[in-house]
């Protein structure tokens, strides 16, 4: 790569962060509504989306500043 040139952004990165972006998204619009779910008879805790919006948010925004260098 030649300096002051950017390198096109590779599609697999752009679908990663797409990807996380909106696992974060239903995560925290699971806690507002407070959406019920349950797995093999188990009910899952609101408080369970919450760390996972950390997560995947978290991530979204690590790959997404690895991809702007």
């Amino acid at each position: 790569m030649r300096p002051g040139r950017r390198e096109d952004p590779k599609p697999f990165t752009t679908i990663a962060i797409v990807v996380l972006a909106l696992i974060a998204l239903l995560q925290l619009l699971r806690v507002l509504w407070r959406w019920k779910v349950t797995l093999n008879g188990a009910v899952v805790p609101v408080w369970l989306s919450g760390i996972a919006f950390v997560v995947a948010g978290g991530l979204a925004v690590m790959v997404w500043r690895e991809h702007r260098r």
